[in-house]
């Protein structure tokens, strides 16, 4: 059977290497993969389902895929977070699509389609569980290294789609980095619900610094580190960041709050004080930070929030995203008291915002006349500049470094001098 597929896939890096893996697989059962919808005989959507928004995008872009139906498109799957936690539901509301798969059935993709077919007598199209066919640019790509949640977060759905923790070996992981350093890869960017939880499951403890030592040994050129639970990010991880050239100088840590009584609530580990501890040791290593935070939690003070204000004025993160708590169905946060008005929680959400924005201009003002190390991406033609990412920031969700130059390749290393900023971007030229 000789099909053409076109994927859509949403949510985050770690769906992204689950779509990367079903393709891998649909090529190996022979099917054609395109990017062309409307050529599409099978179109699949892969979705997100963490909160209320990433469904409400999921239903609508399911939407208009079966609109491709009228067109040629022949079958519509949809895959991932959405099916594994509303099937039922998604069966009755949506008959155009013709099945529905869980974040467990992607390796089931070519028989699945198959099946749709009235066949059943094809060649099966096994697999490795870590080949994948990398959709991001060459130069980087996400390694994902566990997949479920422990953590039981009051407020997320993970544990209840994804299942418990469990982290891939670490010489199937070292392989797979060597073989996307051969196909052109220079940065890696783990991935995994809590990387800092890794190889527990298999290892009886945690062994994130002893993979970080195993992928240095690679040819990959930069390893970064997202979604690291604060309570995890010990003191031998912080000196491995700062010591190890190949570990970028950079650590994405989602603190969520910094309130005793919220963080309680949330099922957090960490407390405001340890919170603050990590981050001063951070600082002194001169460590870049990610973080994310939740406003609005159910029964958070205006005390509570201004603490939070507070720890982000004091610290800085280099890039904050900022949440308003989102009630989900199921989750234990649902079942509390004293959830916040959607028009509270939206004006928090604002005032966080507003004051990273405030930080990241007094950051940016302060590189100016500094030099960074920039691997150039893109060209944008409205400001005739170069784009690219420093050391400092991860790609699609951190800040750019704009710059001017005579020649530059995609995916290699230039030596910039900040000249200014525009907004939380900075601005430079390559110098030798």
């Amino acid at each position: 059977m000789k099909k053409s597929v076109g994927v859509v896939t949403l949510g985050c890096d770690k769906n992204r290497v689950d779509t990367e893996r079903m393709l891998y697989r649909l090529r190996l059962g022979g099917f054609d993969i395109t990017n062309d919808y409307e050529s599409a005989q099978v179109l699949i959507v892969n979705t997100c389902a963490f909160i209320e928004a990433a469904r409400k995008e999921a239903i609508d872009v399911i939407l208009a895929a079966a609109q491709y139906k009228t067109r040629g498109c022949e079958k519509l799957i949809v895959t991932g977070c959405l099916p594994a936690k509303h099937a039922d539901e998604l069966r009755e509301a949506l008959p155009e699509v013709d099945c529905l798969l869980g974040t467990e059935d992607y390796d089931r993709i070519c028989d699945v389609i198959a099946s749709l077919y009235g066949e059943n007598d094809r060649i099966p199209c096994q697999a490795k569980a870590l080949e994948r066919i990398v959709t991001t640019p060459p130069h980087y790509a996400y390694l994902k290294i566990a997949d479920g949640c422990d953590n039981r977060c009051t407020f997320c759905t993970i544990p209840s789609i994804r299942g418990a923790y469990r982290s891939y070996a670490i010489e199937k992981l070292t392989a797979e980095a060597q073989a996307l350093a051969e196909n052109g890869a220079k940065e890696l960017i783990l991935v995994a619900q809590d990387v800092t939880k890794y190889g527990v499951d298999l290892y009886g403890s945690p062994r994130l610094v002893e993979l970080l030592r195993r992928l240095s040994e690679t040819d990959i050129h930069t390893l970064r580190l997202l979604y690291c639970y604060p309570e995890q990010v010990t003191d031998e991880l912080i000196e491995e960041i700062a010591r190890n050239e190949k570990i970028a100088d950079y650590i994405d840590v989602p603190i969520q709050h910094v309130a005793d009584g919220v963080l309680k609530r949330m099922n957090r580990r960490s407390t405001g004080a340890q919170i603050r501890t990590l981050f001063a040791k951070l600082r002194a290593h001169n460590i870049a930070v990610r973080t994310t935070v939740m406003v609005g939690f159910p029964q958070e003070t205006e005390e509570d929030y201004n603490e939070l204000y507070r720890f982000i004025e004091q610290y800085a993160p280099e890039h904050v995203g900022v949440f308003a708590y989102s009630k989900e169905d199921g989750t234990p946060s649902a079942r509390l008291k004293g959830h916040l008005p959607q028009k509270i929680k939206k004006a928090r959400a604002d005032g966080i915002g507003l004051l990273h924005y405030k930080n990241r201009e007094a950051y940016n003002k302060a590189m100016v006349g500094k030099t960074l190390r920039v691997i150039y991406e893109d060209i944008d033609y409205d400001k005739n500049m170069f784009a690219g990412r420093s050391d400092f920031d991860a790609p699609d969700i951190d800040t750019k470094v704009y710059f001017t130059a005579d020649f530059v390749e995609a995916g290699e290393y230039y030596t910039v001098k900040i000249t200014g900023y525009n907004g939380y971007d900075l601005i430079g030229e390559k110098v030798s």
